[in-house]
């Protein structure tokens, strides 16, 4: 093949990318949604302690660039580990919730 594409259509350009046309396209839908690199800067640091844990300890791999989905579950277990906190203790949680 000579430069104008390859045996799935694809370009040289779009398989040098990562995901080419499309990868580009899902991660920046993951982005509108909540999820990418940008919203793991705006974590709080509990959200942060989950994905230590989750990395660390339980193996699940490199966290520092959750999809939206992967969020929002860090999320609900940093609510419930807030409200049991609270149930426990009649105190807030000492770490403030930045969502």
């Amino acid at each position: 093949m000579t430069g104008h594409g390859d045996s799935t259509g694809r370009t040289s350009e779009e398989t040098k990318s990562s995901g080419g046309f499309f990868g580009g396209l899902s991660d920046k839908m993951n982005e509108l949604a909540g999820g990418g690199a940008k919203s793991e800067a705006k974590e709080d640091k509990l959200d942060k302690a989950i994905d230590w844990v989750q990395e660390h300890v339980l193996s699940q791999g490199q966290q520092s660039n959750e999809s939206a989905a992967e969020q929002f579950k860090d999320e609900q277990i940093s609510d419930f580990i807030r409200n049991q906190y609270k149930s426990a203790t009649g105190k807030e949680f000492p770490v403030k919730d930045k969502s």
